[in-house]
């Protein structure tokens, strides 16, 4: 891209106002072909002739903005008259918000020192052959806009009465430009629409309006009112026990819509903002608060563009509603960065939320250019001396990398080869992989293991300790599990890419052996299941034996955090225990799965328990009730119990393994799967004292029914087996 255009800013400091920068200009001839071109630092709306430019929200998007900043183009060849004017209003953004909301951050405290600033241009081609080239300069001008105030954690308001007083000049200044890259990832879009379910008191005589549903986006209102009236919206995610609008769990996230209103019927929604919420207090409405109906109020779905792909179906109510929810914790908190949640003074992209989640995410949905995107500002953000950050992009200052979470470097671009077949992830990425295995190599206490680092363990594990986050799993323990994994991750991409991985193969013998002489005894339920699912105990079989014992002595419940619960229960069903992984997924007491169904749950908690069997809640500080990690267990739903799995030797489902295993508490159960090669279908139901079982493939496949394997071409099949 050959930039004409200047970087531009306001000349006055408006403060908190968002700036809208404006240039007039005529088209000389019939238009055949006009694209503008655009970038921002914060995020953008752009107009021409009133109309909006492109259905990007929040353009241009959340990279790693020093070292990458994506631009747009869009066709606008339909928006042109004559005479036109172009508008391109600026909010802080993820570029120059106060993130992350409870600490400092030297990355964005650089970043909020930039200017509301815009790059763009258009590019006309007339029907005579002429061009003509509209760019950003100091001929444009600048005005406060009806946005008086717009902060990804503390909301908008907008006041629609305003009316510019005066244009005032601007002034070019330098801004990125060996950063600029062109629009990598999927847009932001407004997805659907939710009507609100019911409007009522609280106890306390607050009106709270129920969505029924906890969204991620923002409430469009529609109004009848005078010039001055005000609306004022709370967005909260839950009720307290007593009935009332709850919001302490947001921390310092003011999460506030402020709209002021102009004479007559009128409609708005947030331009530069977002939110989580299921509920909404109305604090102002005009009139009174009273008056407020729920036809008012619509809550506009926002994430980025996917393709859904994968579905489950079944005949448990419960398990049909978690599945729901887990759509719903990916729609949430795939906001052009897979976030840890949408509401809170937080919404980061967290490694090792995305690295636990990330099988389940290609299964639900078409996410390789989201995660592509997004593993490009981790290769980005990366050190010289291999480190990865806890989040992506990188603003928290911390000198260490936590095993699990920069594991995000080996293991989600394997996971994306896997599900796509497209080894330009892995050519991409290599690089990053094996730096990542650098670094742990040169920080270690011990060779060719990972001890001595600084961990978030098996954060939130059921058996920590009194007052600790962290399970009781050993830290050193958990690291060097991840340390050989990532390793023969690496030899895995290598070897597909043909590279020389001869150093990597006797690096990662010397890390199974070593691990295997220092940790010959397996103490949790998240040791276990490591041990046996990275192939690192001598015996997996009876590793995976002392897990089943561990679950079962403490009532058949599970105890494992964020490092332990992916592979939970993989771990059961591979070494014979099928039975016992379903009896922990249609548990329905806590902990499991199914327990925040039983309390309104509409998305995935942070916390098994984030509302207590009494009405509590499990704190104030650190609880979220869209926090998609733990909906992982949907990989095991589609792979083992509807049994869909990709075969290594043939990614992207190329030719793919069928091998389901069907519970008797369970009816029926179906799944579908739309893959690069085809929409693949596996389906058992009970039928005659015998199980059914319907199977569709596009590809050859491996079927396994019973313990029988068949050997297919692509079509349908019907197979039965006798249920024991």
């Amino acid at each position: 891209m050959e930039w004409q255009a200047k970087w531009i800013k306001p000349s006055l400091d408006m403060g908190d106002v968002c700036p809208t920068f404006k240039k007039e200009f005529q088209a000389s001839e019939k238009v055949k072909k006009a694209t503008l071109t655009i970038t921002s630092l914060g995020v953008y709306e752009a107009l021409i002739n009133g109309s909006r430019v492109g259905e990007f929200v929040l353009a241009p998007g959340w990279t790693s903005y020093a070292k990458r900043l994506q631009y747009q183009m869009y066709d606008v060849t339909g928006l042109l008259g004559s005479e036109n004017l172009l508008q391109v209003t600026v909010g802080k953004g993820w570029y120059r918000s106060r993130m992350p909301g409870w600490e400092g951050s030297k990355v964005q405290s650089e970043l909020q020192k930039n200017p509301a600033g815009i790059l763009a241009q258009l590019h006309i081609a007339y029907e005579n052959g002429s061009e003509e080239t509209v760019i950003s300069d100091e001929t444009w001008k600048t005005a406060e806009s009806n946005i008086r105030f717009s902060e990804i954690y503390d909301g908008e308001t907008y006041d629609a009465a305003f009316q510019t007083e005066k244009e005032t000049e601007v002034c070019a200044f330098d801004g990125p430009s060996d950063t600029l890259i062109a629009q990598q990832g999927e847009e932001i879009r407004e997805q659907e629409r939710v009507s609100a379910a019911c409007i009522f008191t609280t106890p306390c005589g607050e009106t709270v309006v129920d969505f029924g549903q906890e969204v991620t986006g923002y409430v469009e209102l529609e109004v009848d009112a005078n010039a001055g009236d005000e609306v004022l919206i709370s967005h909260a995610e839950v009720m307290d026990q007593d009935g009332n609008f709850y919001t302490e769990n947001y921390r310092s996230a003011k999460a506030q819509l402020h709209y002021i209103c102009k004479d007559g019927h009128q409609t708005y929604k947030p331009k530069l903002t977002f939110f989580g919420f299921r509920y909404i207090r109305i604090d102002k409405f005009p009139g009174a608060v009273s008056a407020a109906k729920p036809e008012n109020f619509t809550a506009v779905v926002v994430h980025s563009e996917m393709k859904r792909t994968g579905f489950l179906r079944c005949s448990n109510p419960l398990l049909n509603k978690l599945f729901d929810n887990i759509i719903w914790g990916q729609k949430g908190n795939f906001v052009d960065v897979p976030t840890d949640c949408p509401q809170r003074d937080e919404r980061l992209g967290w490694t090792g939320d995305a690295q636990v989640f990330i099988r389940t995410a290609c299964l639900n949905y078409d996410v390789e250019k989201f995660f592509t995107k997004w593993l490009g500002d981790m290769a980005a953000d990366q050190l010289d001396d291999g480190q990865v950050g806890h989040v992506i992009p990188n603003l928290l200052d911390d000198p260490s990398s936590s095993a699990a979470w920069a594991d995000a470097a080996t293991i989600c671009p394997w996971e994306l080869y896997l599900a796509y077949g497209n080894d330009a992830i892995l050519k991409n990425q290599f690089q990053c992989m094996k730096k990542w295995i650098g670094y742990i190599t040169t920080h270690t206490k011990d060779e060719y293991l990972w001890t001595g680092g600084v961990h978030f363990g098996d954060w939130l594990g059921l058996d920590a300790p009194d007052g600790s986050y962290k399970g009781s799993s050993r830290e050193d323990f958990i690291a060097s599990a991840f340390y050989a994994y990532s390793t023969s991750l690496v030899i895995k991409a290598g070897r597909v890419l043909g590279e020389d991985v001869a150093e990597y193969e006797t690096l990662y013998a010397a890390i199974v052996s070593a691990f295997r002489k220092a940790y010959p005894v397996y103490k949790t339920q998240t040791e276990c299941v490591l041990a046996a699912y990275f192939k690192l105990a001598p015996d997996c079989q009876a590793a995976a034996d002392q897990l089943a014992e561990l679950v079962k002595s403490c009532g058949k419940q599970l105890q494992t955090g964020f490092v332990g619960t992916p592979y939970l229960l993989h771990v059961l069903s591979e070494y014979g225990y099928s039975q016992l992984a379903y009896d922990l997924l249609l548990r329905e007491s806590y902990p499991s799965w199914l327990y925040p169904i039983t309390k309104g749950a509409t998305t995935i908690w942070e916390h098994w328990d984030g509302i207590k069997e009494n009405g509590d809640f499990w704190s104030k500080d650190m609880n979220s009730y869209n926090h998609y990690a733990y909906g992982s267990v949907a990989d095991w739903v589609y792979g083992t119990a509807a049994g869909i799995t990709p075969i290594e030797e043939y990614p992207g489902y190329e030719k793919v393994r069928i091998a389901p295993i069907p519970d008797k508490r369970l009816d029926w159960l179906e799944a579908e799967l739309k893959t690069r090669n085809g929409m693949i279908r596996s389906s058992w139901k009970i039928e005659d004292a015998l199980w059914r079982y319907e199977i569709e493939t596009p590809v050859a496949a491996e079927i396994v029914i019973d313990g029988k394997e068949y050997c297919v071409e692509k079509g349908s099949y019907l197979f039965y087996s006798k249920i024991k």
